[in-house]
């Protein structure tokens, strides 16, 4: 499966002002097939590339005053399968957990799971433990926070999701990945692309947030928002909670204006010739109406 992958985002800045940006698929993910997902800068600037702690892929730019385009469009090659289920993966013993990975079962900036540990036993200590209790863990998030862009704040943390019992996706992500750590499940917050292919209710592709849970030697996706194995998801970063991953992290005042984000399947029939003419054409959907939105994605 072919999938058209890209973003296109403004930004105002009063001055010349530093930033990070994550907007790379992951290492992990294979290269485009058409096209280069580099970030593109308009008016032009020099971009640094480095790999972040977590392995992420990231730049450095110094946008300037005034407004300043980035943007990316590429097409991928996906598998088409949704994402793996196996209700027989087993959860690891700390004793036997690589030491590398002791760093996902600790409170971190948005994930405090030292203050969920006691409600975390009483919800689900009587389930088994490994991808049952992982998958308990994901039912219970998916059933009682309500998802809503007005819920979003970039304060906002695990314990206040459960509290209030709304968010966006970041925050389904950071309450799930906080039970999970308060019942000794390795946990870490992933986000990237997600396209609505295969999906009962059709929308616009998105960047989405959700969580990866260390069973049986390997990480796997859990989605507490959607609850489903979804079809098209994207890596591009992961890292303990969103303080790691911050898609721009601005060192002063800057102001996202619009953003449009694209995860459209391509007709695996047309010719490479074709597909290569699109991408000198980006898609031209109306940008996202911004407000709560920027501040639960950046």
């Amino acid at each position: 499966m072919l999938i058209r992958i890209g973003f296109e985002m403004t930004i105002e800045c009063p001055v010349q002002t530093p930033m990070l940006l994550a907007l790379y698929p992951h290492p992990s993910v294979r290269p485009p097939v058409f096209g280069t997902d580099r970030i593109r800068v308009e008016p032009e600037l020099v971009i640094e590339n480095y790999s972040d702690v977590f392995g992420n892929r990231c730049a450095r730019i110094e946008a300037p005053a005034g407004s300043t385009i980035l943007w990316s469009d590429c097409v991928m090659e996906d598998s088409g399968e949704p994402d793996p289920f196996n209700w027989n993966a087993h959860q690891h013993e700390i004793r036997d957990l690589p030491s590398e990975l002791l760093y996902y079962l600790t409170a971190s900036r948005y994930c405090e799971s030292d203050e969920l540990i006691v409600k975390a036993w009483e919800l689900f200590g009587n389930t088994p433990p490994g991808w049952e209790r992982a998958q308990a863990i994901s039912n219970w998030v998916h059933n009682n926070v309500v998802f809503g862009y007005r819920f979003g704040r970039p304060t906002k943390t695990a314990v206040d999701v459960f509290r209030e019992g709304t968010g966006v996706c970041r925050d389904f992500a950071h309450l799930f990945i906080a039970l999970c750590r308060a019942m000794n499940l390795p946990a870490r917050y992933a986000s990237g692309y997600l396209s609505d292919i295969g999906a009962k209710v059709e929308g616009a592709g998105d960047f989405c947030a959700w969580a990866e849970v260390f069973l049986d030697n390997k990480w796997y996706v859990f989605d507490p928002r959607h609850n489903i194995p979804r079809v098209g998801r994207i890596l591009m970063v992961h890292g303990r909670d969103a303080a790691d991953v911050a898609m721009i992290t601005a060192f002063g005042d800057y102001r996202l204006t619009s953003m449009k984000v694209w995860t459209d399947e391509v007709d695996s029939a047309r010719s490479d010739a074709c597909i290569a003419e699109d991408l000198l054409t980006r898609p031209c959907a109306d940008p996202l109406v911004l407000g709560d939105f920027k501040q639960h994605i950046f």
